[in-house]
This record gives structure tokens, C-alpha cells and sequence, in this order.
């Protein structure tokens, strides 16, 4: 008894669920327990059965894919569940209605489109781990659905109703947008709730002019056609189109296709309706009787046709008119004290005033503000009204007025996306804002709105058409759309001002786009619902749309058609009248872009300072770890310190600054800290580190070193080194060599202008030179007969710009070679001009270095030296004069032209040396290592010493 007592304890303690009457103890009694007997034991307990859930499925086939349609199986309890299936992604959409009576004048239907991370396998990269806030991409598709179930609910039906659409897995092949309104379509046929369906939605796509029913997101990229279609058996009921420039007979072929593919999806909702479909439900609907209706036309009609016949009131005045109809109508109803009109007199109103309205464009064919039918409203156009910001621009059509401006950016700047099909970044993005101010009223600023969403990517989509690729223009680009004043298509309105702020900020459109709405107006059989007669409309105002039944809008480009948004009231309108309105929005659209053009038809040239800069730098994987440092803190203070934005990729730097002034500072501090490669020529910036009795050393490209030899520092002659420079002083160098040990050899004089007195040497009349190339002498026996010839053909090369020949003359400064008269001896010997060379006049006064003789002449103001000057071949070659027939005739021209500079006539010209001449020259300049000569005409030589230092002249004395 005692070891059962413990296994009992045993058992309780390692399950403390178990209790006395689990162990089978009885209850206390007299102070005592024992175990019961099994008598007293329960019954054995019934097993869970095994539940059926009955389920119904459809299956058909669309453009080459098989569809499911599924239901019974999961959301059993709302009114009406559907999951749609193709391939692998599924969407559950789910209807339900509220209850009770409705006491309103319109339809409450919210449609909530969600996308969640589960669907591909991912867990959200939030802080709390969890799908938030709707995204852009969520209240676009859930508009999709919303826009072509809307028309359908019976007219006075105002009982509140909400669709939910999730997306339960996806494969990313399909989009699962036009699989929810399809699914969406089907539940509510399988509810109660009274609908006008089923509708079908298709997807088309066209790649190398062959259109492509449900086409996967790869063939989507490779489509210039996006279009999505959505009707009924005979009908059109939605139209979304993103395009690069498709025509308008190619875009009705598209129409016309779709249709039949999209009514492929209405026998299965039909079919599994029947199947599984509830009972539809008697609903109140809210009518106005023929009697009301009636009385309040009798009062209304005449005043509120005096008002819209009458083309000069504006918008404001239009409506304070109609206001004040709508008030003297009230005040004859309470004292006739009618309830029941009073209830829904601003809807009768409001229906009186469409009939006045269509039936006096139908009939009259002329419209509120006194226009045609296809006449465009006054346009107003204005290119760079900011003039500080990248871009911007002003556009007005009638009272309609939009304020667009464009920032550019880093591609890190790009809006990154987590939705669960499409690209990952979007580097182009619109944002459309409509405050209340624009119509007159007050309001809050809310969140994301749904018509914002949807305006701003409509205009988003027309003016992406016309982009350059983002190889050729990297930055991401931004458009803000402000709404001034609203009277009618403002979405339309931000298509035009984009356009004009893209091309104002520079970026290179391949087009101007505009866009432009029209507006339908139709005359219906009451008894068939038939339409008897219509008028299409061209740039309709807020009114026209509101009393109107669709609002087309179409953005474009003169070649054709890139972005098409299509809404409608009725429950339908006939695929060809949507195909009819088509012509007189192109040429509305041509008459806009008229006046755009006008305003501004090519890119700016952006070469301002406050224009924004992107510039990529190649560097080794080692020289970004050096820039990046200790966990990113160098570069990061790089961005602190000069507010650009810097990205590190594989081997490149990539720097975007708001304007040059930002990006030239960052450069330097990248080539401080990283450096670049030293090229010949390049221009740097550098420290004095040190200064010796011959120059400095300078440190600089990211803690190199190099030699700024004094000779380096001016132009005009130094004595001493601290004179020009001192330690720790920032400087501007250009590199002029650099030898096999790594020796760099740097120059300060280089980099600065030209003193006045080389300047004022120019020949007169020649073209001015802005710019000039500085030129790097060398030493003859430093130089490669190979090196000669290519320094001397960098220096004679012209610049393509020009092209005449005084340009030539005044820009071109060659390299000369000096050589002392042995050296050009020999040098003559091997190119077989000795004989030339003895035939040359020989000059007076005599050099000696032993038997080696250069002969002086002197002047008042310093002495002449005559020297032999060796030319590349190249030389003669490509900037030798036309008229110089043979080498003799060259020398003695020359001789005489050089002689009559002399003498202050023409002087001489690089064109006229050539290999062999003899020229007199005289000393402009003494230096430590040799002379520099004027050879008249601009053209200077060195003439560098011998190693030993000896000099091969003398000074004549007078």
C-alpha cells in the first residue's frame, strides 16, 4: 500500500493535470479517502468523427491555362466565397453585406485587396514581423475590382457591402490581380445580395506584334501592351492600359480581341452558381416615386436650364446658381410642409439636372461653357516657373491648373516594393495630390487616398513610356503633382505638366505626352435599356463628368497611345462607341501637344551649378575598403560633412550630389582618402608635405608622393621654393611624368594661366584660344625616338572644333626637340639630309665646346642664339604648308619669314618648321637646367644642358 501511495504521488507529480477524480479517489469522508470502486467508473468517452466538407469546383481554359474556381471548402461562413486558382497562385475573395435597412443616398462598397508575405514563403521585414498599412500596389488592384462590379448593383441599392480579396499562394508567374476580380465576380454571384453579373476580366499582352491572352510576368516585360479588359456578355465595363506608344488601330484590335476572351469566364460563374449559389435576397431599395420626382421637376426645370444655357458662368458661379435653386425648391416644399420630398429632394435635384443637361447636348449639340463637342479648352503652358528646383512646370486647360515639379536622385533613391509579382525597386514614381483648397473647401491631410493612388499611377504610366532606359540615365526621377484648381480631368493635367517639368529638368524624353478625357453622353430606351443615341465629348469639365456616363481618359504621345483609364456609370457601354471615342482624343491630345511644344520641345541643357550630379568611380575592392572604414565611419562622415549620397557596389563608388559644387568637394575627399590612378595630365589636389633647396614634396591621390621641382612652381623665374609654397598648404598639381621607379613628377605652373606677355605673343587676327593645353618638355636623351614622335602628335592633333586653318595656326603649340649642332649633324646624316644641311646660310658670331661650334648673334635687349632644331617627321607631315613644295624651297621661306620677324613682320608658324630647319631664336628665359627659347610666333623651346653642366655659349658683350 505504501509503494502504491508513492507511485500515485510519482504520477501527480510529474502530470500535475491529473486530479482526485482522475486517480479515481473518493471524497473525503469521516477524515478518510480510499480509491472507488469501478462501479462508479465513467462510460467510455465518444471518438471525433470525421467531418465532410461538401465543395464545388469548375474548371475551363483561357489563353493556353486552366482556371479553377472552387468553393465550399474554406469561408464557409461569409455570403458568398470563392478561391480562383491558376496554376499555382490562388486568391480567396469573400462578400458580405450588412444588415438591416439602409439610410443613405449612395452605395458604401469598400473593396480590400491584400497581399501577404506567407503567399511566396517569406516572413515580412518589418520591426514587428507583420503586414501593415495597405501599399500603393493594394489599393490599385483593389480598385480594379471596385471599377467594374460598381455599375452592376441595382440602381437605389444602398446597403453597405465589403469584398476582401487575399491572395493565399502565388508562384510569381501570374499577376493575381485580374484572378481576384474574377474570384470577386463569382462570389457574388454565389451570394444573396442582388448583382447584374457575372463579369469576366482578361489580362493581354504583346510581344512582336502578336497579342497574348494571360500573359506571365516575363512575357509581361516583354510586352508593350498591358491591357486589362472587364465585361459582361455584350457590354464594356473597364479599360486599364499601360503602352509604348501603340497606335490607335493597333489598341482597338486589342479591345476587340479581349472581349471574347474575357466572356469565356462567365459560363463557369454561371454554372457553379447553380451548383452552390444562395437564394438572391430581397433588399430595400431607396427609389423616388413619379410623383415626387415630378413635383420637384415642375419646380426645379426651368431655373436650373436658364443656369446651365448660360456660358458665362464659371464653375462657382455655375454652382452657387444651382445652390440657390436647390434652396428655393426647399423652401416651397416646407411650406407645403412635404416630408416625404424633402427626404430625397438633393437627389431628385440632382437627377434634374441631368436630364437638362444631356438633353441639351443631345439635342443642341453645344455644351455648359458654350464649347463644341471636340473643342479643347483654353490651354496655358509654362516651362521653368521654379526656377531654382530641377524641373518644374505650369500647366492650365480652362480652370483646371496643375503645379508639377521633378527631383532627381541616387539609384539608391529608388522606392523599393514588396509585393509578391513585379520588379523589386521603381526608380520613376508620381505622386498626385489633391488638397482641398483646389475646389474651394476644407478637409484634412489623411494618408494614402485611393483616388490619389490611382490618379498619380495613371499619369505614372503615361509619361514611363517615354523615359530613357536606365543605362543611359541612371537617377532615379521624382514628380510631385500639386492640384491648384480642379474643374475636370486633373490627371490628365499632371500627363501634361510631367512631361514639361521632365524635359525642364533635363532628362532626355523621347517625347513630349499629354493627355486628354472624354466624356460620353447617351439618350437610353427606358423599357429595352438600349442606347438610342449618344454624344462623344472631348476635355470634359467636373460637371460634364459627374452628369455623364464614362469618363475616358487617354495619354499619349503623336505616335500613339501610351496610358488608358476607363470608368463608367451604366451598367455597360457597347465596345464599339469606346472604340469610336478613340479619334477625338488623339486629336484633342495633337491639339495639346501643339502648345506644349510651343513652350518647350527639347531637354534643357543642364549645365548649371544647381543641376543635381551622379557620378561612378572604378576603384580596387582594397581601395573601397579603405574609403568605407572602420564599419562605414569614413564614409559615412563623408556624407555628413558634404550631404551626398555615396553607394559602394562591386568596384565602384557611386556619388550623387544635389549640385556640382557638392560633387566636386566629394570627389576630393574620395581621391584624398582613396586616390586615383596617376595619369599624365590629370590635375590634382594636394599637401605640401616638405620643401628642399630644389622644390617639394607634395602628397596627394591618397597618400602618394610626389616631386614639385622648382622649376614647377611658375611661370615666371623662382629663387626660392618657401617663396610660392609652404608646408601644409593645399595646392593644385598636374602630373607631367612619371618614370619606371615610380617617381612622380609634378607641376604647379601647369595648372595656372599664362602670364600676359606669352599671351600677347598670339598673331594678330587669329582665332582666340580659351583654353590650352600645357606643354611637357622634355630631354632628348629622356625621350625615345618613339616618344618623340608621339609627344610631337599630341601637341599637333587639332581639336575637332577647329577647322580652320587660323584656328590651327593660333591653337596649335608643338613640342620642339633642341639639339646642339653635332647632335643635329648626326640626327641629318641618319636621315640623309646632310647635304641640306651644309647648304643652310651659316649665322655669325661662334659657340665653341671644343671642335663643336654654335654661332650668336647679339641684340640690344638680349642676346640671339642660332640653333638647329630637329622636328618629328609627323611635323612636317601633318601641319607643313601647302604651299612648300620641296624642302629647299621650305628652308629658304623660312629663313626669310623668320628673318622678317625679326625685323617685326609675319612671324613664324608651327607649319612652316620642318625636319632640318634652321631658325634664329632668342633667350626668353635662363633656368638651372638649361634655356628657354623664342622662336617668334608663340613657339618656345628648351634647350636643356648636359649632364656635366657645361654651357655651349656665350654672351657677346658690348
Amino acid at each position: 500500500m505504501a509503494m502504491f501511495s508513492l507511485a500515485i504521488r510519482a504520477r501527480a507529480k510529474a502530470n500535475p493535470l491529473l486530479t482526485r477524480r482522475a486517480l479515481h479517489f473518493r471524497n473525503f469522508c469521516n477524515g478518510r479517502f480510499g480509491l472507488s470502486t469501478s462501479e462508479s467508473d465513467p462510460p467510455d468517452r465518444p471518438v471525433a468523427g470525421t467531418k465532410f466538407l461538401e465543395s464545388f469546383k469548375e474548371e475551363f481554359e483561357i489563353g493556353s491555362r486552366v482556371i479553377s474556381l472552387e468553393t465550399g471548402k474554406i469561408a464557409r461562413f461569409a455570403n458568398g466565397a470563392v478561391v480562383l486558382g491558376m496554376e499555382e497562385t490562388k486568391v480567396l475573395s469573400t462578400v458580405a453585406a450588412a444588415k438591416g435597412d439602409a439610410d443613405r443616398d449612395f452605395l458604401p462598397l469598400t473593396v480590400d485587396y491584400q497581399e501577404k508575405q506567407f503567399a511566396q514563403g517569406l516572413i515580412p521585414n518589418t520591426f514587428m514581423r507583420r503586414e501593415g498599412a495597405p501599399k500603393e500596389r493594394e489599393l490599385l488592384c483593389g480598385r480594379l475590382i471596385d471599377r467594374p462590379i460598381r455599375p452592376l448593383f441595382p440602381a437605389g441599392f444602398y446597403h453597405e457591402i465589403q469584398v476582401m480579396a487575399s491572395v493565399l499562394s502565388s508562384d510569381g508567374k501570374q499577376d493575381p490581380d485580374v484572378l481576384a476580380a474574377n474570384a470577386t465576380s463569382a462570389a457574388l454571384m454565389l451570394s444573396d445580395i442582388p448583382w447584374g453579373g457575372p463579369i469576366g476580366v482578361v489580362r493581354m499582352g504583346r510581344i512582336c506584334g502578336q497579342f497574348i491572352v494571360n500573359p506571365t510576368m516575363d512575357e509581361l516585360s516583354l510586352s508593350d501592351l498591358n491591357l486589362v479588359y472587364a465585361c459582361t456578355r455584350d457590354k464594356t465595363l473597364m479599360i486599364d492600359v499601360q503602352a509604348g506608344e501603340i497606335t490607335e488601330k493597333d489598341l482597338e484590335a486589342g479591345l476587340r480581341l479581349a472581349h471574347p476572351e474575357a466572356v469565356k469566364y462567365l459560363e463557369p460563374q454561371i454554372r457553379l452558381a447553380a451548383k452552390a449559389g444562395k437564394q438572391k435576397k430581397e433588399y430595400k431599395l431607396s427609389m423616388v416615386s413619379e410623383q415626387i420626382f415630378e413635383k420637384v421637376r415642375n419646380l426645379a426645370e426651368a431655373p436650373i436650364d436658364a443656369v446651365f444655357t448660360d456660358p458665362s458662368y464659371g464653375k462657382f458661379e455655375r454652382g452657387e446658381a444651382l445652390e440657390k435653386i436647390a434652396q428655393d425648391v426647399k423652401s416651397a416644399l416646407e411650406e407645403e410642409c412635404d416630408e416625404q420630398s424633402l427626404k430625397v429632394l438633393p437627389k431628385v435635384v440632382d437627377t434634374v439636372r441631368k436630364k437638362v443637361v444631356r438633353k441639351r447636348i443631345i439635342s443642341e449639340g453645344f455644351r455648359l461653357d458654350g464649347r463644341h463637342l471636340d473643342e479643347v479648352r483654353p490651354i496655358y503652358c509654362e516651362a521653368g516657373h521654379l526656377p531654382i528646383l530641377h524641373g518644374s512646370a505650369l500647366f492650365n486647360r480652362g480652370d483646371t491648373q496643375v503645379l508639377c515639379t521633378v527631383t532627381l536622385g541616387a539609384p539608391q533613391d529608388a522606392q523599393r516594393l514588396d509585393s509578391l509579382v513585379g520588379p523589386p525597386t521603381k526608380r520613376f514614381m508620381l505622386h498626385y495630390s489633391f488638397p482641398p483648397f483646389c475646389i474651394n473647401e476644407i478637409g484634412k491631410r489623411t494618408g494614402l487616398n485611393r483616388r490619389e493612388v490611382g490618379h498619380g499611377t495613371l499619369a505614372e504610366k503615361a509619361l514611363l513610356a517615354v523615359l530613357p532606359p536606365e543605362d543611359d540615365f541612371p537617377y532615379t526621377v521624382r514628380i510631385n503633382s500639386e492640384v491648384m484648381a480642379s474643374d475636370g480631368s486633373t490627371s490628365m493635367a499632371t500627363v501634361c505638366g510631367g512631361s514639361m517639368a521632365l524635359m525642364d529638368a533635363g532628362i532626355p524624353l523621347r517625347e513630349h505626352v499629354a493627355g486628354v478625357s472624354v466624356g460620353l453622353v447617351t439618350d437610353v430606351d427606358p423599357e429595352t435599356g438600349e442606347i438610342t443615341d449618344y454624344r462623344i465629348l472631348t476635355d470634359i469639365l467636373g460637371l460634364e463628368d459627374h452628369l455623364g456616363d464614362m469618363d475616358f481618359k487617354i495619354a499619349g504621345t503623336r505616335n500613339g497611345v501610351t496610358a488608358i483609364q476607363l470608368d463608367i456609370k451604366p451598367a455597360g457601354i457597347p465596345l464599339d462607341i469606346i472604340c469610336e471615342s478613340l479619334e477625338p482624343a488623339r486629336k484633342g491630345r495633337l491639339q495639346i501637344l501643339d502648345h506644349m511644344e510651343q513652350e518647350i520641345s527639347v531637354p534643357r541643357n543642364q549645365d548649371d551649378r544647381n543641376s543635381p550630379r551622379l557620378v561612378t568611380l572604378k576603384f580596387s575592392n582594397d581601395a573601397i575598403r579603405r574609403f568605407i572604414g572602420p564599419l562605414g565611419a569614413l564614409k559615412r562622415k563623408v556624407e555628413e560633412e558634404t550631404g551626398a549620397r555615396i553607394s559602394v557596389g562591386d568596384g565602384t563608388i557611386t556619388i550623387a550630389a544635389k549640385n556640382q559644387a557638392v560633387m566636386e568637394k566629394v570627389q576630393d575627399k574620395v581621391d584624398f582618402i582613396v586616390g586615383r590612378e596617376i595619369v599624365v595630365g590629370g590635375i590634382y589636389k594636394g599637401i605640401v608635405m616638405s620643401i628642399k633647396e630644389y622644390g617639394a614634396f607634395v602628397e596627394f591621390n591618397g597618400g602618394q608622393q610626389g616631386l614639385l621641382h622648382i622649376s614647377e612652381l611658375s611661370h615666371e623665374p623662382v629663387s626660392r621654393v618657401s617663396d610660392v609654397v609652404s608646408v601644409g598648404q593645399q595646392i593644385s598639381l598636374m602630373c607631367i611624368g612619371q618614370d619606371v621607379r615610380g617617381n612622380i613628377k609634378l607641376s604647379r605652373k601647369a595648372t595656372l594661366p599664362r602670364p600676359e606677355s606669352e599671351t600677347k605673343s598670339v598673331v594678330e587676327g587669329s582665332a582666340p584660344v580659351t583654353k590650352e593645353k600645357p606643354n611637357i618638355w622634355a630631354s632628348p636623351e629622356n625621350m625615345s625616338k618613339g616618344e618623340q614622335l608621339e609627344s610631337t602628335l599630341e601637341e599637333l592633333v587639332p581639336s575637332k572644333m577647329e577647322n580652320t586653318e587660323s584656328n590651327r595656326s593660333a591653337s596649335l603649340m608643338p613640342s620642339v626637340v633642341i639639339r646642339s649642332a653635332a647632335e643635329c649633324d648626326e640626327e641629318e646624316k641618319s636621315a640623309g639630309l646632310s647635304k641640306t644641311s651644309k647648304s643652310a646660310p651659316k649665322p655669325k658670331g661662334t659657340l665653341k665646346k671644343g671642335s663643336k661650334q654654335k654661332k650668336i648673334q647679339s641684340s640690344d635687349n638680349m642676346p640671339d642664339l642660332s640653333l638647329s632644331i630637329m622636328l618629328s617627321e609627323s611635323l612636317s607631315q601633318m601641319g607643313g604648308n601647302k604651299e612648300f613644295t620641296s624642302q629647299d624651297e621650305g628652308e629658304a621661306n623660312l629663313s626669310d619669314q623668320n628673318d622678317k620677324e625679326t625685323g617685326g613682320k609675319t612671324p613664324v608658324t608651327p607649319q612652316k618648321l620642318k625636319l632640318g630647319t634652321k631658325v634664329t631664336a632668342k633667350i626668353y628665359q635662363i633656368r638651372a637646367r638649361g634655356l628657354v627659347l623664342d622662336l617668334g610666333g608663340g613657339i618656345r623651346g628648351m634647350y636643356k644642358f648636359e649632364v656635366l653642366g657645361h654651357w655651349y655659349f656665350k654672351k657677346n658683350k658690348k
